[in-house]
């Protein structure tokens, strides 16, 4: 299956941005700002995020309030604190031999940042390529990682695999399955995720004194790390 697969993706697989580096930290924030987050939207972030700070030493020298500005759209604001943690990390002891002790770095980013920029072999396994995996029952090698992720987000849909055009299909014991719709992320209008990120908003534009502000909200982010409340004023962290 591995070289059925390989085959497709030389043919169709997605030019991404992230995929003309080996440079460890780009392959970093295109993984961190890719978590949760839509490649359509991702894509000129990440090129804007990359101009501005180049490097993991230009990001740690960065201010905690500017990376947040720079992230406000993304959502889930604590990858950002994540992030810019994980360079001042990188910045100071270099790059650790597991990935996974720097901030906000789980087993999948590792494994990412491991095989697409440090040449290890090791197959990262997100949602896309765990759900070909069992689908197919077969047990892909490190090098098809990119092509799992490719064939899972454009063939192998989650609900409705478009199994007429999927170059695994004839040897694939679920071809023609439907599948039972996963179970919706609550909305974000109207939720405390909305309070949270136009509180943040706010803050980001200028301090604000915490009475103007949802106090819901400034505890939670607080507790997050990103604002900072000081004798009744609400700030980005410095």
């Amino acid at each position: 299956m591995d070289a059925l697969l390989l085959a497709w993706f030389a043919a169709n697989g997605r030019d991404l941005p992230w995929r003309h580096t080996k440079d460890p930290y780009a392959i970093l924030v295109s993984e961190v700002m890719l978590q949760q987050t839509q490649v359509d939207r991702v894509i000129p972030r990440y090129l804007a995020w990359l101009e501005r700070w180049p490097t993991a030493q230009a990001l740690a020298a960065a201010s905690p309030a500017d990376v947040i500005r720079a992230w406000q759209g993304l959502g889930y604001n604590r990858r950002a604190l994540n992030l810019h943690r994980a360079a001042r990390h990188v910045a100071e002891h270099g790059w650790p031999d597991d990935l996974t002790a720097l901030p906000g770095v789980g087993r999948y980013t590792a494994d990412a940042v491991a095989s697409f920029a440090l040449g290890h072999s090791v197959l990262p396994v997100d949602t896309n390529v765990r759900r070909v995996q069992e689908r197919t029952g077969h047990a892909f090698g490190p090098e098809s990682g990119q092509a799992l992720m490719d064939l899972g987000a454009t063939i192998c849909l989650s609900r409705i695999p478009r199994c007429g055009v999927c170059p695994l299909a004839e040897a694939c014991p679920s071809r023609g399955r439907r599948y039972e719709p996963l179970r919706k992320q609550s909305r974000f209008e109207g939720s405390f995720r909305q309070r949270r990120a136009q509180t943040l908003r706010l803050v980001s534009s200028s301090a604000r004194p915490v009475g103007e502000l949802d106090a819901e909200a400034v505890a939670a982010l607080e507790r997050d790390g990103l604002v900072k409340l000081n004798e009744g004023v609400v700030a980005l962290p410095v």
